[in-house]
């Protein structure tokens, strides 16, 4: 399988030349398989992209970039000359394969890896001999349990702040790359042949290594254990641009600084968003007290044995992006059916069918949207849907940091409000009534359900970019929601309500995209 599959990225490499660019299949037994993502030449160049609105940058000239050298200077014409004569002649088929690889996009790549990250680390701690479960220590990383556990609201916030930190850099590079406009390097000289497609987006400073020094800068915040890792990624990432022919040097080095300082200024929010304390067990017995006076008699009951402390309680009062916290409990959902009323009766009674008769067609549907225990979780599954539309739509790096942005605080704000919501009414989860599940049990309260309100929010906000897939995007947020009662995990009114909670969460972040100047 590693043969045929360096094969296959040596045949990218060769394709553009050749001006044949095929779809590609990787096949290989037991393995989901995906079309191998092409370079290209993105539809739009967004070359006004550095007058759009950031959101943590107080303006795309906050962090300071020098001027380069101009193109007929010796430092300049010296770094051509290395990299066609002395850099680009001797590349192994390894560094090839690592242009192949990053020639589809730094943020469409970054995002990917950040998603086998939160799958790798979404695993919940198990109980100790004390019967009791260890907290993840950010300070020791690689113990047991392993930190973070990357659950669906950890994953989500840590997407956002991933793409916040791509976008606002990006929009900081483009600023630069039209203020100084040093072309690409076989636009400065002919003899240079590079291996990716080439626009004429200015050079300077590199955009992919602008948005590996700021992904790197938040991925280490969020994955302290992976710092080898991810090592290995950034030197990779910076280099392929240079073997590739697209990049000098000095591209490269301005925009690895660019993307580190505004990194830091995003990270600086992160450390004071409330997070800290999203776990903070001492609210619960409140948190049951005001539920039970607002008429919510049956409460939610760990059904693990030893109990297991319910997850994230305070994650709700963590900062949001796109709405402040009085527009949070306003959009908050009206009170869920209580326990033996007609209403709740006749949602049992949906659940004790799909229990007694469930089809085939619901056992795939459940288990295709599970998104449980060592996957990326809903929120990574939406990255996923975001990043592959911007790629098959040829968006520019700038409009692809723009669209995962705008989903990922959506799916930020989604996981804050739904968590809110979860502990406001802390209702009880089918189990406590006799049903079994074979999708995973969820340590948390069930109204509102998080996979419809993680997945209204993204398909409104991707439906906006994307209209004539509005339809297709809706079905699947649905499927999503639905999912979750065939899984015998929600009840039918968790859901609805969570599909109209999402959506009015993602309506904010699509009012805040029309007035970001874009124009998209």
């Amino acid at each position: 399988m590693k043969n045929i599959y360096k094969n296959i990225l040596k045949a990218i490499i060769i394709a553009p030349l050749l001006g044949t660019w095929g779809a590609i299949v990787l096949s290989c037994d037991k393995t989901v398989t995906e079309p191998v993502k092409e370079a290209y030449i993105p539809t739009k160049l967004d070359e006004n992209a550095g007058t759009w609105k950031t959101y943590i940058l107080t303006s795309s000239s906050e962090v300071a970039v020098a001027a380069p050298k101009a193109a007929t200077d010796a430092a300049y014409l010296q770094e051509l000359d290395s990299l066609k004569n002395k850099i680009m002649p001797v590349l192994t088929p390894a560094n090839k394969d690592a242009v192949a690889y990053w020639g589809a996009g730094a943020v469409y790549r970054w995002n990917e890896i950040a998603r086998e990250l939160a799958a790798r680390y979404n695993l919940a701690p198990a109980a100790n001999a004390e019967g009791k479960y260890p907290v993840p220590d950010a300070a020791n990383p690689l113990a047991d349990p392993k930190f973070p556990f990357a659950n669906p609201p950890y994953t989500a916030r840590m997407l956002a702040y991933l793409s916040v930190a791509q976008y606002d850099a990006l929009v900081s590079t483009w600023n630069y790359k039209y203020m100084f406009n040093r072309k690409a390097p076989s636009k400065n000289d002919a003899s240079v042949r590079p291996l990716l497609p080439v626009s004429d987006l200015p050079s300077y400073p590199s955009e992919d290594a602008v948005v590996a020094a700021a992904s790197y800068t938040i991925l280490v915040a969020m994955f302290p254990g992976e710092v080898p890792y991810l090592d290995t990624k950034l030197a990779e990432a910076k280099n392929a641009r240079v073997w590739a022919g697209t990049n000098v040097p000095s591209d490269v080095t301005a925009g690895d600084a660019l993307g580190k300082a505004v990194a830091a200024k995003i990270m600086a929010k992160a450390k004071v968003d409330g997070m800290s304390a999203a776990n903070n067990q001492t609210l619960v017995a409140g948190q049951i007290e005001a539920a039970v006076a607002r008429g919510i008699k049956n409460n939610w009951v760990s059904q693990e044995t030893p109990a297991r402390p319910p997850m994230l309680p305070n994650y709700g009062a963590v900062t949001n992006w796109n709405f402040d916290k009085a527009t949070l409990a306003k959009i908050r959902p009206v009170m869920p059916y209580v326990v033996g009323s007609v209403e709740w009766q006749k949602d049992f009674e949906e659940l004790e069918k799909i229990n007694k008769s469930q089809t085939r067609e619901q056992a795939r549907i459940a288990n295709y949207w599970a998104d449980g225990a060592g996957s990326y979780t809903p929120p990574g599954h939406w990255s996923r849907e975001a990043a592959n539309l911007c790629h098959e739509n040829k968006f520019s790096e700038v409009a692809t940091a723009r669209t995962m942005a705008l989903v990922s605080t959506a799916l930020m704000d989604a996981g804050i409000a739904c968590w809110e919501t979860k502990y406001y009414y802390y209702t009880p989860r089918p189990q406590q009534f006799g049903l079994k599940t074979s999708v995973g049990l969820p340590n948390f309260p069930s109204y509102t359900s998080g996979h419809s309100t993680f997945s209204a929010a993204a398909a409104t906000v991707l439906g906006s970019i994307f209209p004539s897939k509005a339809a297709d995007l809706n079905a699947k947020a649905s499927e999503a929601s639905n999912s979750r009662v065939y899984g015998l995990i929600h009840f039918r009114v968790d859901c609805e309500m969570g599909l109209a909670h999402g959506k009015k969460i993602g309506e904010y972040a699509i009012a805040r995209g029309k007035a970001d100047g874009s124009g998209y």
